[in-house]
């Protein structure tokens, strides 16, 4: 079995790889570009945004594949393939915004749509009972789509987050040889990897919000499809530690415009990594910071379903700490006025 995820991981990274110069060719053609209008923008000349594409069918082709070659429990079946049918609308939605541009409500709506899906499939918060575990399933699951098209701000980012994080659910899924999830969390690591080598800076091709959207949603479902309890009750809070990125960026992103009162609907240049940007550093060297970061937040994650309690205790208060002092220094740092977009 172990020998087939590494073939799911390199199928994945090949196909990535191999799709998307082709997406980015189609995107050229059908002028899917994100041209260079807006103040936020750096890029000089215009950028195709149809990588999701590629990224969802590096993840979906081996994991289809996966379905029917590996000897999947029976209770993860109808879990796998929750994630994958929540995954396919929710490439549709990021398309359709991509395209045409959609409301904001609409999108909520979506998203919690699929949220829906994985539950009744069979992927929630198990450690609440099934009723009171939906709306905080759905909240979880919602949350993690959007921190995630948050952060999607500056190239590679987002794309070698996933990337870390991946490894980090595999690390904890594989000791209970958890097939579904170890299976999905190969298969992304693969196709963000295979996509990274052309989202880096500078980047040829963007994975727009068809991608962003797709991978906080696969994030969000495998991150509670997973068990972290075995050697410690709160070793459940791990998958924040893990998806700590997003998670921080959005919620201080949410912190500071509730703050000045303005929209966190609202397209605007004050985000975590560009708040290092106006700090002094480039923006190659803040991607770099934050993969360093996300490493550490993963290895921490990790670390929390190992060890008794007390030292479970220690690293939660320690990392929090260290979120809130760095959080009040990035407030002081003055950033441009909202920009529309």
């Amino acid at each position: 079995m172990s020998k087939y995820y590494f073939i799911a991981f390199l199928s994945s990274l090949i196909l990535a790889f191999l799709l998307t110069p082709l997406v980015r060719r189609m995107a050229f053609r059908f002028d899917i570009l994100d041209h260079p209008r807006a103040p936020v923008k750096v890029h000089k000349e215009p950028v195709p945004y149809l990588g999701g594409v590629a990224i969802f069918l590096a993840f979906l082709i081996p994991v289809i594949a996966g379905f029917f070659l590996l000897n999947i429990p029976e209770e993860g079946k109808p879990q796998l393939l929750g994630i994958l049918l929540g995954g396919t609308i929710i490439i549709a939605l990021g398309l359709a915004d991509d395209l045409q541009g959609l409301s904001a409500r609409t999108k909520l709506f979506v998203e919690s749509l699929a949220a829906i899906v994985l539950i009744m499939f069979g992927v929630r918060l198990k450690f609440l009972p099934f009723w009171p575990s939906i709306p905080l399933t759905i909240l979880w699951v919602v949350g993690i789509i959007n921190a995630f098209n948050i952060i999607d701000i500056m190239d590679g980012l987002s794309s070698g987050v996933v990337f870390i994080a991946s490894l980090a659910l595999i690390a904890i899924a594989l000791p209970g040889n958890q097939v579904f999830v170890i299976l999905a969390c190969v298969a992304l690591a693969g196709a963000s990897l295979g996509f990274l080598r052309y989202n880096f800076f500078p980047a040829k091709i963007y994975m727009g919000d068809a991608g962003s959207l797709f991978l906080g949603f696969t994030m969000a479902a495998l991150a509670i499809g997973t068990s972290y309890t075995a050697v410690n009750r709160i070793a459940l809070f791990a998958p924040i530690l893990i998806l700590g990125i997003p998670i921080y960026d959005a919620f201080l992103v949410t912190t500071l415009r509730t703050k000045k009162g303005r929209s966190i609907l609202r397209a605007s240049n004050d985000h975590f990594a560009l708040r290092l940007v106006a700090f002094g550093l480039s923006r190659k060297k803040t991607v770099l910071i934050v993969y360093l970061i996300s490493i550490l937040l993963a290895i921490a994650g990790i670390i929390v379903t190992l060890v008794e309690i007390k030292w479970a205790i220690f690293i939660y208060c320690l990392v929090i700490l260290i979120s809130f002092l760095v959080g009040h220094r990035l407030a002081q740092i003055e950033m441009r006025e909202e920009i529309h977009g």
